[in-house]
């Protein structure tokens, strides 16, 4: 019975919580975006970030039973903003909206398939693009995942155990067992002052948190449960990545014509395009299968990013460098796909604003109210895409206080080469609020750490 308990908390908190979670920044995101893999993902930044947000307050502010503060707090949050999820979904769904997990327009479909669980929703996704791999597509795709099954077979069998997992997973067990976070030396296991080198970083305080929901000892769930957990995750970023690098649109910017409008050649050219789509498309399982190369030959030394992934997947400093750097880039790559229409937009939105002014006078016609119309979604389809920014940058701070400063030098300098590229300066003010959260995390480590001085 005490297994099974086990098992059900750790389901809840690491797949039904995350997803539920997600399900809000992909209300404000386009439905093109949307996926299965987008709103795990987001899901998790959201809660890492939520649980940055009422753990070092109870960190700093609280000395007696802070850990169970925080778990109260985290754990009440975490399940409003779970059920705030499960509500838009279903409004989107009453609503004849496009769906949030898959992004299927849902005004296509025939009324009796309306009222279909979200469960078959995501698995007749799945089977749909199964149905459009080849045979070639298929075999890179079994390779792949022998590979990651391979990683995570050795992750949790053959776990390795590092010289850190005297302090990091001394300090899960310390806050499952007393209570308390930061506040007694894992070495020796007297009290101590606050360790303000390790305190911001709350990632063994999750796992500590993960541990008590679901009855396992702390150092199992590090080195057994979180490798199943944390390697699909980083896959699932690079998966992600790989769609951004691969994706190939044989339509943008040129305007459909009927069978008859096309010459010979424009078929042919139209024929040589699908096959160029279908050429991006198996590209991505093989750059999947180079990623999974690439992890499991890495360790040339301890220090190197991979040698961290597959030895040390449970420490913060580890999941900074596998997930959370490559989820900036995974967000540079779409921000620079959002922009890159951008001239364009502005060229025809200045031509639109001509053709008003010249019929000033009148009532805007059905095409003026649609172009609105069109720039106030666009707007409002941003708004998850920055959401999910924010949180990964405050993710860093949840791993570790150097992925904070890190973080922030990655974002200035890709927003500085942005803005001179797309000749905008609001990248470079939007970027700037995203790392708001992270000067605030450093300001806090500086008051904090050398407050002595003051005195």
């Amino acid at each position: 019975m005490l297994h099974i308990t086990g098992l059900l908390g750790l389901l809840f908190w690491l797949a039904v919580i995350p997803f539920c979670i997600g399900l809000i920044p992909a209300n404000f995101i386009s439905a093109k975006r949307r996926g299965p893999g987008f709103v795990l993902l987001a899901g998790y930044f959201v809660m890492w970030a939520l649980f940055e947000v009422v753990t070092i307050p109870a960190v700093l502010f609280v000395k007696y039973d802070n850990f169970k503060t925080a778990s109260v707090c985290f754990m009440i949050s975490s399940m409003v903003c779970a059920a705030a999820g499960v509500w838009l979904a279903y409004r989107n769904h009453r609503a004849h909206r496009p769906d949030l997990i898959t992004g299927k327009d849902v005004e296509i479909r025939q009324k009796s398939d309306r009222n279909v669980s979200f469960v078959k929703r995501v698995r007749e996704h799945i089977a749909a693009q199964g149905k459009r791999m080849s045979w070639a597509e298929r075999i890179e795709w079994l390779l792949f995942f022998g590979l990651l099954g391979f990683q995570l077979y050795k992750a949790a069998a053959y776990a390795s155990f590092d010289g850190d997992d005297a302090y990091y997973v001394v300090e899960s067990l310390i806050a499952q067992q007393a209570d308390v976070m930061y506040r007694i030396l894992p070495y020796t296991g007297r009290p101590t002052d606050l360790d303000i080198r390790h305190a911001l970083a709350v990632f063994p305080m999750w796992v500590a948190f993960i541990a008590v929901k679901s009855g396992i000892h702390a150092t199992i769930v590090s080195h057994t449960i979180l490798p199943f957990v944390l390697i699909p995750l980083s896959y699932l970023v690079y998966y992600e990545i790989g769609r951004q690098l691969f994706r190939f649109n044989p339509h943008s910017g040129h305007k459909e014509k009927t069978a008859r409008e096309q010459t010979k050649k424009e078929r042919a050219g139209r024929r040589q395009m699908e096959d160029n789509t279908f050429l991006h498309r198996e590209n991505l399982p093989v750059f999947m299968i180079l990623m999974a190369m690439f992890q499991i030959f890495g360790n040339v030394s301890i220090y190197t990013n991979e040698t961290f992934f597959l030895t040390r997947t449970w420490q913060g400093k580890a999941v900074a460098g596998s997930l959370v750097i490559p989820a900036l880039f995974w967000m540079f790559l779409w921000i620079f796909d959002r922009r890159k229409g951008m001239p364009q937009e502005r060229t025809a939105d200045r031509k639109a604003g001509g053709n008003a002014r010249k019929a000033a006078g009148r009532k805007p016609d059905v095409t003026e109210k649609n172009e609105a119309v069109r720039k106030q979604r666009k707007r409002y389809d941003d708004a998850g895409l920055w959401l999910v920014f924010v949180c990964i940058n405050m993710t860093a701070g949840v791993c570790s206080s150097i992925a904070v400063f890190l973080a922030c030098i990655l974002m200035a300098l890709t927003a500085l080469a942005l803005t001179v590229t797309e000749r905008d300066y609001r990248v470079l003010l939007k970027m700037g609020a995203v790392c708001i959260p992270n000067v605030i995390y450093m300001a806090i480590y500086v008051v904090t750490a050398y407050s002595y001085l003051l005195k």
